[in-house]
C-alpha cells in the first residue's frame, strides 16, 4: 500500500443494485452483488482501469444519497488516524474489520471533507 494511492470510491445510492446495472450499461463496468449484513447485498464495480469501488445504500445515516467517499491505502491505519488528529481531523469510524478482506476507517479532515482508509488484510 505504499505512496497512499486511491484504492476503492463509493458513491452512495438509493438503489445499489439498480445504480451498478446503470454504471454496467453505461460504461460496461463489471458489477458484482456479495452478500453484506442481515438480508443485504453490498454492489461493487471494477472498471478495465482504476480503482473500483461500490454502490453503498444511502441510509441518510452512514451515506447520504449521492455522496462519494474515496478510500486510501495506507500501512498502518491506527497511525494514520493519529496523524490526522494532530493535523486537526477528527476520526468518525475507528479501525473496523471488513471480514476476509482487510480494515477501514473513516476520518474528517479540519475542512469538513470526509475520507476513508484501507488496509488489506494480504499484504
Amino acid at each position: 500500500m505504499a505512496g497512499n494511492s486511491v484504492v476503492h470510491i463509493e458513491l452512495a445510492s438509493t438503489n445499489p443494485e439498480g445504480t451498478g446495472e446503470f454504471y454496467r450499461q453505461l460504461f460496461g463496468w463489471k458489477i458484482e452483488a456479495s452478500p453484506f449484513g442481515e438480508g443485504q447485498v453490498y454492489v461493487q464495480f471494477q472498471p478495465d482501469s482504476g480503482p473500483g469501488g461500490g454502490f453503498p445504500g444511502a441510509d441518510g445515516q452512514m451515506f447520504k444519497p449521492g455522496e462519494t467517499l474515496v478510500y486510501v491505502g495506507v500501512e498502518d491505519i491506527e497511525a494514520t488516524l493519529a496523524r490526522a488528529e494532530s493535523l486537526g481531523g477528527k476520526t468518525v469510524l475507528p479501525k473496523t474489520e471488513i471480514p476476509g478482506v482487510g480494515h477501514f476507517a473513516i476520518l474528517i479532515d479540519p475542512h469538513d471533507s470526509k475520507i476513508a482508509l484501507y488496509t488489506s488484510m494480504n499484504q
